[in-house]
């Protein structure tokens, strides 16, 4: 039996790498297409937007957005020529050990997305407010975390990966939606490093979200949004009814009680405290960007007028407590403190106001 399975798992991998790379082919040559185009589209803007910002004092708007997207699809493009240079430089080193190669993956993806960080700064006056102020240089001395965040707004995740690699310091590894694929050096770069795309292709999500966790050590960290996407009132609505529906009235009361996150979906969170049970948790909270949850809204709420504020708290591992029916309890009320933080912090015109 062993045997016979060699050949398919053979013929799955070469079938994986050929899908792999026409994704790769397609996405990367659409990127080289959108490049001048959305340059000619920040000069058109710029042209048009000229006379009425100058004159009103406007946001101007349309260049920011523009302008913005710009920057992003070169920094998309700068991502691709480093991961070609990583690759072209290891060519000759065929041991080319995993660990060297996510080193390096994890080096290009800071300083993409340190840049992309700047950017957002100038162009939408973005400044971020941590309490209480992250550790710096935790690195490989640091015991492996759990870091369980809320998902509301543009951008988040990204500017919360900056903020573990970059300031922190620790090698996060991202339990990423698979439409993210279409971004080609992001698609590229998490190739080289720990991760599982949602949802996989064979298998149960909380079985790829435990593999991962077993293999976290010093100074890495895993990183989840137990909500499953973005928050909004409509979707806040529809998984309460889902939770009646599958036979959860008391979960359901308990979701009708918060209402600025959606009700975490534990069976990932709990695959991930079950797989490493030594890992330190840590819980984020968030406001700010949560005033951007669609193309609408980015067009009425950019530039940003308020700091994007996080809070976040640490939990030993003594302290999660053992079974996942108590575990499942805790992670519910600990998204209570957050639905509360949140309630307590965030703008009149967040999503949930």
């Amino acid at each position: 039996m062993t045997d016979a399975g060699v050949p398919r798992r053979r013929a799955a991998r070469l079938t994986g790498a050929v899908v792999t790379g026409l994704r790769r082919t397609t996405t990367t040559a659409l990127l080289v297409v959108l490049v001048p185009m959305v340059a000619a589209l920040l000069v058109a803007a710029g042209v048009l937007c000229a006379p009425v910002s100058l004159a009103t004092r406007g946001p101007w708007r349309p260049v920011r957005i523009t302008g913005f997207a710009l920057v992003y699809l070169l920094v998309d493009l700068a991502g691709l020529m480093a991961a070609a240079g990583l690759w072209a430089r290891r060519l000759p080193d065929r041991r080319d050990r995993q660990e060297r190669r996510a080193a390096d993956a994890f080096a290009v993806l800071e300083r993409l997305l340190r840049l992309l960080r700047r950017a957002g700064e100038r162009v939408f006056w973005l400044r971020v407010e941590v309490t209480p102020p992250p550790p710096s240089g935790t690195g490989n001395a640091a015991a492996p975390v759990l870091v369980f965040v809320r998902h509301a707004g543009i951008g988040d995740s990204f500017l919360l990966l900056q903020t573990l690699l970059s300031q922190v310091g620790l090698r996060p590894h991202t339990v990423l939606k698979r439409a993210l694929r279409a971004d080609p050096a992001l698609d590229v770069l998490i190739g080289r490093v720990p991760h599982c795309f949602l949802p996989p292709f064979g298998g149960r999500a909380e079985d790829a979200i435990g593999g991962l966790a077993a293999g976290l050590g010093p100074g890495d960290a895993l990183v989840i949004f137990p909500e499953g996407g973005n928050f909004t009132p409509r979707r806040r609505r529809r998984a309460i009814a889902s939770l009646r529906r599958r036979g959860l009235p008391r979960r359901a009361s308990r979701a009708e009680q918060m209402h600025h996150v959606l009700p975490p979906q534990d069976a990932g969170a709990l695959a991930a405290i079950a797989a490493a049970p030594m890992a330190d948790v840590v819980f984020v909270a968030h406001t700010g960007l949560d005033v951007v949850h669609s193309a609408r809204t980015a067009w009425s709420r950019l530039p940003l007028r308020d700091s994007v504020r996080v809070y976040w708290w640490h939990i030993p591992p003594s302290r999660v407590p053992p079974g996942d029916d108590a575990r499942s309890e805790w992670l519910l009320a600990q998204w209570a403190r957050v639905d509360h933080w949140i309630a307590d912090h965030a703008t009149p015109d967040a999503t949930h106001a």
